[in-house]
């Protein structure tokens, strides 16, 4: 079980981009002049576009809102425990240098769950320059016991609701170090019930609760696991959320994520390079008998352990559990983010395909599935 300090939080940044349905046109709700984000007094970064909204909290570097036009749900509504107006995890935060707790030394000298980036103020910075079709952002972050900066660019399309992020995290230290990112958006009601669908393209796993120092021992293919001698289809959450976190490796170029609310008719989607995250963590959360929260996280890591038990296990399926970032190394890594709209019967993904600038999505149905597809362009260019 995973516990969330009401005091030092953690940060992990979303991409999202809003798509609509193969020949459907994205709402629109008003046209976009200025190609910037609003800074706010109340101290969110705020980028709306013909397509979407989405809203940063600065105050832990949260994406804390993202919707379409014209479609006002956000799924990114759960929060933890925290006094508002200052820095704790919600909505889509950013885990860094760690994901999990630390070791008893370094958690008597302060440092929080899941690393410092959530339990931070961060920084507007100027937007780089704009070509005419994108809506971006700039921001960043200092994490004093780690030693580590983080610089987060968001782009969001003008006009046709994709939303990339790029994170470039740099060692501050005279020393290298070894350290872990994981994004973890989470979603919760009213976007999360009973019938909500998640879906990827993660393979080989294991239940985060199975005893070290082996814990894959006991394996499942996703999104299949067995509890307690009983199988557990971890696409769906209703009243029991054990097994509580499950990790699994993706294999492929890219690893993907989708989470379906046929009820409310909107699905959330991540991508991103498995060179850049090869683990995808499910975590599920149900409080008296509903769901509260699903995390849709991915990341440089597979195990909730701290760093001496990550560097002592060092592989899981011949994959790292840590990442090495030597004396004022800076290294970037990409994601992103899409919303569909869904109908009311729709069974959740089965394959989703990244190709020449379109992202498609096959229905997991043993009918005539029902393709998604849109335009959204480079998600993942080599430069920014």
């Amino acid at each position: 079980m995973r516990i969330y300090p009401a005091v030092v939080p953690i940060v992990l940044t979303m991409t999202v981009a809003v798509l609509s349905v193969a020949g459907e046109a994205p709402p629109l709700e008003r046209a976009i002049s200025p190609h910037q984000a609003d800074v706010q007094r109340s101290g969110s970064v705020v980028l709306e576009g013909a397509g979407a909204k989405l809203v940063v909290n600065l105050a832990g570097g949260s994406i804390v809102d993202f919707h379409m036009a014209g479609h006002n749900l956000n799924p990114l509504t759960w929060t933890s425990a925290g006094t508002p107006g200052t820095p704790f995890p919600m909505g889509h935060f950013l885990c860094l240098d760690r994901w999990g707790q630390p070791s008893d030394a370094e958690s008597k000298n302060g440092m929080p769950f899941h690393g410092e980036a959530s339990s931070v103020n961060w920084q507007a910075m100027p937007a780089p320059e704009n070509d005419g079709k994108r809506i971006l952002a700039a921001m960043s972050a200092n994490l004093p016991m780690a030693g580590i900066s983080v610089k987060r660019t968001i782009s969001l399309s003008a006009t046709g609701a994709v939303f990339t992020v790029r994170e470039a995290v740099t060692n501050t230290n005279k020393l290298g170090r070894v350290y872990n990112i994981v994004q973890h958006p989470t979603i919760a009601p009213p976007f999360l019930d009973e019938k909500t669908l998640v879906d990827s393209n993660a393979g080989k796993g294991f239940m985060q609760g199975s005893p070290l120092p082996n814990p894959e021992a006991l394996s499942g293919v996703w999104p299949d696991v067995v509890f307690d001698g009983k199988r557990i289809d971890l696409r769906r959450l209703t009243t029991d959320h054990n097994p509580n976190v499950v990790s699994c490796i993706i294999n492929g170029k890219y690893g993907w994520v989708t989470a379906c609310s046929p009820t409310k008719g909107l699905m959330i989607g991540y991508i991103w390079k498995t060179a850049d995250y090869p683990w995808f963590n499910a975590w599920r959360n149900a409080e008296n008998g509903k769901p509260t929260a699903r995390g849709l996280e991915f990341g440089t890591t597979g195990l909730h352990q701290p760093f001496p038990t990550l560097v002592k296990k060092g592989k899981i399926y011949g994959r790292p559990l840590y990442e090495y970032l030597d004396a004022s190394e800076t290294r970037s890594k990409s994601y992103a983010c899409f919303l569909f709209k869904i109908p009311s019967d729709y069974n959740g993904v089965a394959r989703l395909t990244y190709s020449a600038g379109r992202i498609s999505l096959v229905e997991r149905t043993s009918k005539a599935p029902r393709n998604l597809s849109a335009e959204v362009g480079d998600l993942f260019p080599t430069s920014d």
